[in-house]
Parts: C-alpha cells; structure tokens; sequence
C-alpha cells in the first residue's frame, strides 16, 4: 500500500525542493555526520492507518526553548514560519506505530537538503528513526514523501493572523481553508499550548494519502476556543 501510494504522490508535483514557510532559507554547506538516535519510548510495530503531517508553529518553538544557536532559530539561515515537525504514522486505534527499526541513518546529504524544511539535522535524524522506520526501510524515501505532502499546502499566514482581535482556533482553521479550498475543518487539527499558544497545527491523512477527518487526539480544541500567535518573524 505504502509503494502504491508513494508512485501516486510522486506524480502529483515536480521534484523541486521542499521548504518550510521559510525567509531566505540558505542551506549550510555541510554537516557532520548524524548520530544514531536514543528511543525516547517502546517499540511498536503496528499496522499503519493514516498519516499525520505536523507543522510546528517556529517562532513559537524558539522562544519556548530558548535556542538562539539553531539554524531554526539564530535567523543566520533565514526566518521561520511553519516548518515539518514531521509525517506521522498512525494506528488503526490506540497508540501510534513507533521506534520499528534501527533502519539505515539518513546521510549529511539527504539531512542537508532538507533543512529548509525542517531546519534542524537533529530533529530530521529523530523524526526519521521514531516514525519513517515504521513506514519505508530507507531515509530518503520517508524524506521524499514527507516533502511531497509538504509541497502540496500552502501555509496561511499565521504572523498577520496573531495581529486580529478576539482570535479563535477557528479563525486559523478558516484562515488555512481559504488557501487549501480541497480540505475541510475536520481535517485541520491545532495543537495549543496550556495557555493557549499555537504550537502546530496537525494535517490528517487517510493510509492513501488523502486527507480525512481527525481523531479527537488529532483535532484538538474546537473552533471556538481562543487562540494566540506568537509574533516572531
């Protein structure tokens, strides 16, 4: 199925690179080879369902962590808006497909192209180890994938959002519809901080790659609760 689906995606959109919601993105000329990366919970080889494609909210990430040496974050490489957490995949129900293989390392290269998308090699490196290894053998193809998806949206602008008066979650899930006008609602998920901060918002995809609706883990608040934009750009 994952093959099946694969060919369908890669006749969708011309092999262009991939970038995030990115300012003058400008790749490093190099990085040092990745590091195998520790597992952060159990293995669970399961049969995959669906998809989820997580685009975390930068500015936000970056004045949460603090980082101010990141490619993400030093402003050096560009500035961020949206950028791919990462593809994602799910189970049919309960706890999602995880840590399934050592799987081969993605190279410096196959890491560096893809840094305008995800602009840091140790977030690459994990998203590849905890989840593609559950969906293809190599790092490339996983990376391939997640690219194509990324290519397919086109990101609302979430900065001049943040500056609208009484926002809600809503608003943003309206504001993405107006530029993807194929999706629904149902599809959109948001992830919120506690204090009601975007953190990212969750794309949700069927084992076809079609969008479908979100699982209530996947769609987070409803519409009309309210929402802040952390200006950073």
């Amino acid at each position: 199925m994952f093959r099946k689906a694969l060919v369908a995606l890669a006749a969708m959109l011309a092999p262009v690179p991939a970038w995030a919601q990115a300012y003058q993105c400008a790749l490093p000329r190099s990085i040092a080879p990745m590091q195998p990366v520790t597992p952060d919970g159990p293995v669970r080889k399961l049969p995959v369902a669906g998809y989820t494609l997580a685009a975390s909210w930068s500015p936000d990430y970056c004045k949460m962590s603090g980082e101010t040496r990141s490619m993400q974050c030093s402003r050096k490489n560009g500035r961020f808006g949206f950028i791919l957490h990462g593809l994602w995949p799910e189970a049919r129900r309960g706890p999602a497909p995880q840590w399934c293989g050592s799987g081969t390392m993605p190279s410096p290269e196959v890491v560096r192209r893809n840094l305008c998308m995800t602009p840091s090699a140790d977030l690459l490196a994990h998203e590849w180890a905890k989840h593609g290894t559950c969906m293809t053998k190599l790092p490339k193809t996983y990376f391939n994938v997640s690219a194509i998806l990324w290519r397919s949206i086109r990101w609302p602008d979430a900065d001049r959002l943040s500056r609208q008066k009484d926002l809600t979650v809503g608003d943003l899930r309206k504001a993405f519809l107006a530029r993807n006008p194929d999706w629904k609602a149902s599809y959109v998920g948001v992830e919120v901080s506690r204090t009601g901060w975007l953190r990212e918002l969750r794309l949700c995809y069927g084992n076809d790659f079609m969008p479908k609706p979100c699982s209530k883990w996947q769609y987070g608040p409803p519409d009309a609760a309210g929402l802040k934009i952390w200006r950073g750009l």
